[in-house]
């Protein structure tokens, strides 16, 4: 049987077990945004993206246009960028179009040590009639809150930056090839912006699109692709970020796309489990069309 000072000792550290104070399981981050910044939105409804606040600076001094035949994927920019903060306090800041140029961060942002990064490719084309088409767009934003969902990044109504996009993409129209084959890439991005080393939710972040004319993804032009089945290395699995465009899934695995390159193939076939089931190819959705024993398609 425990003496009266045992059990106090026992209550006392019981006490400390089940109650422990904030700052002894979380960082100081982890105490700001957890804490306080869910209190701060209950309180007071953060600003979202807004379109019609939008402001535009226009660029003085225009590039001259490249000639298709020499446009390299991602390597070419349009005059103009979209940029929206956000944070933890205010929520999203006016859009503004600005002319195309460099991001000024603090090495300490946290998008350079714990990859707070998710993005999203759309592409713009120009029709036989010289109209500008977006296939789908929509759900590139869908996937792109969902996305951001997943890395704890801000939240965003899709419809409105959407509507913002589409105003960047009118002012840097003549950047979009015509030519069939050619397109406008769109680039949107969110990153983690807060200066902090410790490990949690960004109470700073920034959404930027940059739009780039693009042909052909590989030298070979509109020629089908080599593809390596690839088992060795897992692109995805179940419970990982796979479903989520991030840059973090994808840094890993340029080393194996290089070793299937100088085996001659373009691309990895990801296959994973153990009846090796197909997943995804890298740089591409993949589909398949299978054949039943009478020969017929199915």
């Amino acid at each position: 049987m425990l003496s009266s000072a045992s059990k106090r000792i026992c209550l006392s550290i019981r006490s400390r077990i089940l109650l422990p104070r904030a700052a002894t399981i979380y960082p100081a981050i982890f105490q700001q945004t957890l804490f306080q910044s869910t209190l701060t939105n209950n309180a007071k409804q953060l600003a979202d993206i807004d379109h019609g606040k939008i402001r535009i600076q226009r660029s003085e001094n225009l590039k001259s246009l490249v000639p298709i035949k020499d446009l390299i994927f991602g390597r070419t920019f349009a005059d103009h960028m979209l940029e929206i903060e956000w944070n933890a306090n205010q929520g999203w800041l006016d859009p503004i179009i600005k002319p195309y140029g460099k991001i000024s961060l603090e090495p300490s942002a946290m998008v350079f040590h714990y990859s707070f990064e998710c993005f999203e490719g759309l592409k713009a084309y120009k029709d036989k009639d010289g109209n500008i088409r977006l296939f789908r767009p929509d759900m590139n934003m869908k996937r792109f809150k969902k996305s951001a969902t997943r890395l704890t990044l801000p939240d965003f109504n899709g419809d409105e930056l959407l509507k913002c996009l589409k105003k960047l993409i009118r002012l840097d129209e003549r950047w979009i090839p015509a030519e069939r084959g050619y397109s406008l890439y769109i680039r949107p991005a969110i990153i983690g912006t807060q200066e902090s080393l410790g490990v949690g939710a960004t109470t700073r972040a920034l959404l930027f699109i940059i739009c780039s004319p693009v042909g052909p993804y590989y030298k070979t032009g509109f020629d089908a692709v080599r593809l390596l089945a690839t088992t060795d290395k897992v692109r995805a699995w179940p419970g990982g970020t796979g479903d989520a465009k991030i840059g973090g899934n994808y840094a890993p695995c340029v080393q194996t796309q290089i070793e299937a390159a100088k085996r001659g193939y373009h691309q990895n076939l990801w296959l994973f489990g153990a009846e090796d089931e197909i997943t995804e190819v890298g740089t591409m959705n993949c589909f398949v069309l299978l054949k039943n024993e009478q020969g017929g398609k199915v």
